[in-house]
């Protein structure tokens, strides 16, 4: 009931704040105890927007190869239609990214119910995530680097998962054309799956300019964890090789998307050598017609690649209309539902366990 009437209170205070988004400005208002704000991140003209509700991307914009700045990231086109939402635009998703199956799981004999939000599954941590709580500014520095830190406090028994867990993340722009998200979870009392994804959505040409079926992906992986009904995966590790989800070399999305069903929506296995901290090379999407180059780096295991298969003409920013397959995810993770996989990397971590997760966006133009 408590969490019932939390929930409520969210989408009321949310639901009349209409703000326009793409303004480039700071904006805050509050609503007793809760502040929501929007940020900008800005080098040369580099930037990107985000805000404490959810921890959410809303836009990232750069040029293209003839000097036209475009934002390259789907959204919505004011803050109250993210209230609900389930498309989780730009979102900071979590307790745990993906799915887990039938909602429960087990950690030393004590069994945990998960909110069921996606069938008998649950969903990127249940109906009321980390993509639908306010965040608290834990630090704003601007200069050359700016960078924004977010914090939330999960409590004890939100959507069924056990023990209060601190989180942060940090939104850093680290270079003319680059931007970081370090992600950080600490469990306070009790042992805990943690599993924390970016879900911002991308179409180099430019949000809204149609799909990204010819987009360029490369994926550094040979193999992907293969699912079953309910997209739960089957605890095999099967090769790319030969099949449609073989991106090892750069390929078009569109060219063998009729062969799986519903669309791309799989983890990969990622291969690749660190750089010594963990971090390697895991995927570059290119477009031809912008000129733009997207590299992401980072120090998890697993990439889930998903072609916004379940978008329907949802209406986003400046009048934008978002057909299927209008935007990309490329979120890299644990394993789904590594909590009834023992094979899998472990995800549950102990009372002063820290979990960390490192992405790296470098963006240039091709000659």
């Amino acid at each position: 009931m408590a969490g019932a009437k939390r929930g409520i209170l969210l989408v009321l205070c949310l639901a009349v704040v209409l703000v326009a988004l793409g303004s480039g400005g700071v904006e805050a208002r509050k609503r007793g105890k809760q502040s929501l704000g929007f940020y900008e991140l800005r080098r040369g003209e580099f930037s990107m927007v985000v805000t404490n509700w959810g921890a959410t991307i809303l836009s990232v914009r750069l040029p293209d190869k003839n000097g036209h700045i475009d934002d390259v990231v789907l959204g919505y086109k004011n803050i109250g239609s993210y209230v609900n939402d389930t498309t989780y635009f730009g979102a900071l998703v979590g307790r745990v990214a993906n799915r887990i199956a039938g909602g429960r799981f087990t950690i030393r004999d004590h069994a945990y119910h998960t909110y069921r939000n996606d069938g008998n599954n649950t969903l990127h941590g249940g109906h009321r995530g980390f993509n639908q709580v306010f965040w608290s500014v834990r630090e704003r520095v601007t200069g050359e680097f700016p960078h924004i830190t977010f914090a939330y406090r999960s409590y004890d028994g939100e959507q069924g998962f056990p023990g209060n867990l601190d989180v942060l993340v940090t939104y850093k722009i680290d270079g003319d054309c680059s931007y970081s998200v370090t992600m950080y979870a600490r469990p306070l009392d009790k042992p805990t799956p943690v599993n924390l994804a970016q879900h911002t959505y991308w179409n180099l040409r430019g949000h809204g300019n149609g799909t990204v079926l010819r987009h360029a992906v490369q994926i550094f992986a040979s193999a992907v964890t293969p699912v079953g009904r309910g997209l739960i995966p089957t605890g095999a590790v099967t090769p790319v090789a030969g099949t449609p989800f073989d991106f090892r070399a750069p390929a078009a999305p569109g060219a063998h998307i009729a062969e799986v069903e519903g669309g791309y929506d799989i983890n990969y296995v990622l291969d690749g050598e660190t750089d010594g901290q963990g971090v390697r090379k895991v995927a570059v999407v290119s477009e031809a017609d912008s000129g733009r180059v997207m590299e992401l780096w980072a120090d998890q295991p697993g990439l889930q690649f998903y072609t916004g298969n379940m978008l329907k003409g949802d209406e986003g920013k400046g009048g934008a209309v978002y057909p299927k397959y209008a935007g990309m995810c490329l979120e890299t993770q644990d394993y789904p539902d590594a909590v009834h996989e023992p094979a899998f990397p472990a995800e549950v971590y102990r009372p002063g366990q820290l979990y960390k997760h490192y992405m790296l966006y470098k963006f240039s133009i091709s000659k």
